[in-house]
């Protein structure tokens, strides 16, 4: 995979490259300061971005940004205090004070039911513990295989998950972008590993319009940056609307998105033979994930994995 660069990380040798990255404010900054500049400071106040990262900078031996980079160290320590006084951290899922930005409590972290292995290698799901190696393939995805290849999300649909995707999706809260995508990049490494480019489940243009992003989009960007896989939002097109899926059954879900996805005439030729990454918020029946995959399959593509913050399974059901 291509290496990427995480807050807190230095670059083993200062270039202009580098340089610029910081001056383009596209190394991570502190994220109250960044809230704050971005909610409250005029333009020309936001260009102060920089200066959090090139304390980063100062560190690295020989670098000869060291000196002008030690010198703005007052001023970030400055500015990163006043930022956790004017917005101290909290939960990101209760809004409880925490020590640390970018994280939950105690409390709503113990919500946060991780999928880890044994696990069905196609659908994602927890199985029961097994001395079996290898691919594990569990009765459902044998009895109905699915249109995508395989599937794995970062935790059951439930409890603090719930909430988190919950104040994403319908209350258009982004502070937990960093940590989804942290997750995101830790539950499916084997997915972004053998994946060309990435493609979000898109919205609806009028629904796009009304809810002023798409939740998915937002995911798949994070994984992309992150990953250094190429981002593909336009690939892939809801071309139908259909009422919201909350509250169907899986056979009224499956005919509510048929023919709602439309891989454009202009963009077959970026998918032949590709290994595509899917990603959604949320896989509860995978009807939705399994129409956009026969879609960009029909289109071409070699190979369509999907990934997810949850997965609705029988644990999500019975611990709610």
């Amino acid at each position: 995979m291509a290496e990427t660069t995480r807050p807190g990380d230095i670059p083993n040798e200062i270039d202009e490259s580098s340089v610029d990255k910081v001056l383009a404010g596209s190394m991570h900054s502190h994220p109250a300061l960044e809230h704050f500049q971005s909610k409250w400071l005029p333009g020309s106040a936001k260009k102060m971005r920089p200066i959090m990262d090139l304390e980063q900078i100062a560190d690295s031996k020989g670098s000869e940004f060291a000196l002008a980079a030690r010198l703005w160290r007052p001023v970030s320590t400055a500015a990163r205090r006043t930022a956790d006084w004017l917005l101290p951290p909290v939960c990101l899922a209760c809004h409880r004070h925490v020590a640390a930005h970018d994280s939950l409590c105690g409390v709503c972290w113990r919500e946060i039911h991780f999928i880890r292995g044994p696990m069905c290698d196609v659908l994602g799901i927890p199985l029961p513990a097994t001395e079996l190696e290898g691919r594990i393939i569990s009765a459902a995805a044998l009895a109905f295989p699915p249109d995508y290849d395989r599937a794995r999300a970062v935790a059951h649909f439930n409890g603090a998950m719930r909430r988190l995707v919950h104040q994403l999706k319908y209350h258009d809260r982004h502070e937990a972008r960093d940590l989804f995508g942290r997750w995101l990049i830790s539950a499916g490494a084997d997915l972004i590993e053998d994946a060309d480019l990435i493609i979000p489940v898109p919205l609806n243009r009028r629904r796009l319009l009304w809810r002023r992003f798409n939740q998915s989009a937002l995911l798949a960007l994070e994984v992309a940056r992150d990953s250094g896989r190429p981002y593909e939002p336009l690939l892939l097109q809801r071309v139908k609307r259909t009422p919201p899926q909350v509250g169907l059954s899986l056979v009224q879900r499956r005919d509510n998105v048929r023919g709602a996805f439309r891989v454009p005439k202009g963009a077959r030729s970026k998918l032949e033979g590709r290994r595509v990454l899917l990603v959604e918020d949320v896989i509860t029946t995978g009807a939705t994930v399994n129409a956009c995959a026969r879609e960009l399959k029909r289109a071409g593509a070699q190979r369509v994995d999907v990934l997810a913050l949850g997965l609705v399974t029988a644990e999500s059901r019975t611990r709610d």
